[in-house]
């Protein structure tokens, strides 16, 4: 168990708490749309993902390694840092799932390690290049998003036009399984290996692996447990961005998850960490912008939105006192 087998536990069982809170707030955002339209049902519909997501998880480690190497300097951390970002994540993502309001995992994971990062070692530990890609990946999810939903569902209907509207709905019902599982498997590509990524870099902190070396153990691991946590909790999330934001349909669940699922995949073969959440939303929000802006409830909309913005602010702080207050108690 390395040097500090205690401390190692304590922060491996918060890592997968994280992950477990994950599959409460993030997780259902590759099965919101294919749910709310009925093309599956929610037990077909978890089933499906969790397996994708590992799927999706084995595919790669560039992320995983991004989050792991990328955000803070590894050498000047401890297993406090990781532990007290945890904490923030589990607590925010908690209290957001409460409200049903989908939460970016992403963000809370970065707020979360810079902020005991800072507590920590102070300015130095943040690290320039994993911060880069964050701040792409908030152009992926944000434009790319809104822009690909957008023009995927403008050109559905424009082909589709002249197509009785039941058969065409029948299509995309068949369709949307597909979409469905691109998504499910780009969300464990980029938005699995987080965690995956922490889990590792915590094993390297306490001493169990000599270097960061993402194993098959330990992305299976995170990926059940992420299955778990949406299974159990992951309802309130869907009926938010499936049900309340926009009333979708077969071609435009299609729409919005293709388009999420290849800006997420992209971002995945880049090493960019990028927020699943605000991507699928992003998407769902052009999608229905397609037909008219008064579609999209922005009153949901505004409050998706204002947790966007809080969870950098919270998870940050809350990392930060965490390391503080148990650096007064030693």
């Amino acid at each position: 168990m390395g040097e500090y087998p205690i401390a190692l536990g304590i922060v491996l069982v918060l890592v997968l708490g994280a992950e477990f809170v994950n599959g409460w707030t993030d997780a259902p955002n590759a099965i919101a749309t294919v749910v709310s339209t009925r093309v599956l049902t929610p037990i077909q519909a978890v089933v499906m993902a969790s397996i994708l997501n590992i799927l999706g998880a084995m595919s790669g480690t560039a992320v995983a390694a991004t989050i792991g190497k990328g955000i803070v300097e590894t050498q000047v951390i401890n297993l406090t840092t990781v532990g007290a970002a945890m904490v923030g994540i589990i607590f925010w993502g908690t209290f957001a799932w409460q409200f049903g309001l989908p939460t970016s995992q992403s963000h809370s994971l970065v707020a979360g390690l810079a902020g005991a990062g800072l507590a920590t070692a102070g300015p130095s530990v943040l690290l320039w290049v994993g911060w880069s890609k964050v701040l792409l990946g908030l152009v992926f999810s944000t434009f790319l998003g809104f822009g690909a939903g957008l023009v995927i569902m403008l050109a559905i209907s424009w082909l589709f036009q002249d197509h009785p509207p039941s058969r065409v709905r029948k299509l995309f019902g068949r369709l949307q399984i597909i979409s469905a599982a691109f998504m499910a498997f780009s969300h464990g590509s980029n938005d699995g290996q987080k965690f995956i990524g922490v889990f590792t870099l915590a094993l390297v902190l306490g001493g169990v692996i000599p270097e960061f070396h993402v194993s098959l153990p330990v992305i299976l691991i995170c990926g059940v447990v992420m299955g778990i946590g949406t299974s159990i909790g992951g309802w309130r999330i869907v009926r938010t961005m499936g049900l309340r934001m926009v009333k979708l349909e077969p071609p435009s669940g299609f729409s919005a998850e293709t388009a999420a699922a290849s800006c997420i995949e992209l971002a995945s073969r880049l090493g960019i960490p990028v927020s699943t959440t605000h991507t699928i939303n992003t998407a769902i929000m052009g999608v229905g912008a397609s037909k008219r802006l008064s579609a999209v409830r922005w009153g949901v909309v505004r409050e998706v939105v204002a947790a966007w913005i809080l969870t950098f602010p919270v998870c940050g702080v809350i990392a930060w006192l965490v390391v503080k207050l148990l650096e007064v108690l030693k």
